[in-house]
């Protein structure tokens, strides 16, 4: 199984990659972790990439397909992969496309994860993350035991740059130009899932559920 999730930032795409991944015993590939974790280690590509995600804008397409693709063929991807944050770019698609067809792999499914931008700068500003570990909660729907401590290693909560508001709103600006094409550019190839992103976790993946286990049968 491979699959695409799509939706603008704060969509809950992460959360529900998880679960696919889980539920289907494959790989999540996530360029939001993968970047992270290289600008936190300050990696020639982390120095690139900070710059632009601190900013709220995307990353170029040449630096994220080359992470992408070695990514991809690492040998815990080759039962499969839910794809989280990639493509972004109807120019990043085709070039998966061509990746897979090298490849001689084929897409099962995108599922595009909707939700009203209102509601997502609601998520956003509540967001609150661990500074030691990268633990993530919400002061609304998943707040901590204790104000601004993490549950997990005790380490302090912040707001992440990506999380400030103007940032939000910017990281939404982006998402709409640039990344809401994909959404027609898959509909076209009678590959686009639409599910309502503004229910609960476990209804979003039943909802999701419905449609790969579907797909999934002989």
């Amino acid at each position: 199984m491979r699959i695409i999730l799509l939706g603008p930032p704060g969509a809950g795409k992460g959360t529900q990659a998880k679960k696919i991944a889980t539920e289907f015993e494959i790989c999540h590939v996530s360029t939001g972790e993968i970047f992270r974790k290289a600008v936190t280690e300050q990696t020639p590509l982390g120095k690139k990439a900070s710059d632009y995600l601190d900013k709220g804008l995307l990353v170029p397409d040449e630096i994220v397909e080359e992470i992408v693709e070695s990514r991809l063929d690492m040998s815990d991807c080759c039962k499969g992969w839910v794809l989280d944050g990639f493509p972004r770019t109807v120019n990043q698609a085709k070039s998966l496309e061509k990746y897979m067809r090298q490849k001689v792999l084929t897409l099962d499914k995108v599922v595009n994860i909707k939700v009203s931008f209102e509601y997502l700068i609601e998520r956003f500003t509540g967001r609150r993350s661990c500074e030691s570990c990268g633990a993530t909660f919400h002061i609304n729907y998943s707040p901590p035991k204790t104000s601004g401590i993490c549950d997990k290693c005790g380490g302090k909560l912040i707001i992440r740059k990506d999380d400030e508001i103007e940032t939000v709103k910017k990281r939404l600006e982006v998402y709409e130009s640039s990344t809401f094409p994909l959404i027609d550019h898959y509909d076209q190839k009678h590959l686009l899932i639409n599910v309502d992103g503004s229910k609960t976790i476990e209804e979003v993946f039943a909802d999701i559920m419905q449609y790969l286990k579907d797909e999934d049968k002989p």
